[in-house]
């Protein structure tokens, strides 16, 4: 599938570097993509808590990443049409561990990388988690795009601009999703659209584009599927 710019005009290559995220910039023909793509069978195959028990590259992975707590469990959910792809933790912070689910259609392998910043969890966690994720960001040559999700309910957290300056650093691009965005009011969410958009563009590997989502209503989800089968 080609790359295309604003307004569905092709833009050539072949590895999604070019596709806009900003919502209502897909053409009906990318939207039917990424419902196809995502109308297939999506399976856990793997879990990784070292670089060195990574799965062979193999097809293109993109990841998931977020403060804990910040839905990405129940994102994955609804993007895959799935009740229990990934499992939703009832105690933040659980999840440490790089977790490979697989479509089934496509050679797409969606990533969900484990949560970060919550306070309660063993300092050594975290610093193992940061170990493991700059081992994966810098070293895996199958890995397109990063998803980094931020709560639209709250303000940014120190954890989300430290891990932002990674990713810069990692030089993987990276594009940021609002999540829960059923609960905030229409004149809050705009604004905090507004926020994270320009903060976006102070980040070099970040993409100018906010996609906001919310996975109890479905929003957003439609793009996102979109977005991912752009890299087909």
């Amino acid at each position: 599938m080609a790359d295309h710019a604003p307004g569905g005009q092709p833009t050539g290559g072949g590895n999604g570097e070019n596709i806009v995220f900003a919502a209502g910039t897909f053409s009906s023909e990318q939207l039917e993509a990424g419902r196809k793509l995502f109308a297939s069978h999506c399976e856990f195959f793997y879990a990784a808590q070292a670089l060195d028990h990574l799965p062979a590259p193999n097809g293109i992975e993109v990841a998931f990443a977020g403060r804990s707590n910040v839905g990405k469990s129940s994102l994955l959910n609804a993007l895959t049409g799935r009740k229990a792809l990934a499992r939703v933790s009832h105690q933040p912070g659980r999840t440490r561990q790089l977790n490979f689910f697989q479509m089934e259609s496509a050679p797409i392998v969606l990533v969900d990388m484990p949560g970060y910043g919550y306070a309660e969890a063993p300092k050594a966690i975290k610093r193992d988690w940061q170990g493991l994720m700059l081992d994966y960001l810098r070293g895996r040559p199958n890995l397109r795009r990063v998803f980094l999700l931020l709560d639209a309910r709250i303000e940014l957290k120190p954890a989300d601009e430290v891990v932002m300056e990674l990713l810069d650093q990692s030089a993987v691009a990276y594009q940021l999703v609002l999540t829960k965005a059923d609960d905030v009011k229409p004149a809050a969410l705009r604004r905090k659209q507004d926020e994270i958009t320009a903060l976006a563009k102070e980040h070099p590997a970040a993409l100018p584009f906010v996609l906001t989502t919310s996975s109890t209503t479905g929003l957003g989800m439609d793009d996102l599927r979109a977005s991912i089968a752009g890299f087909i």
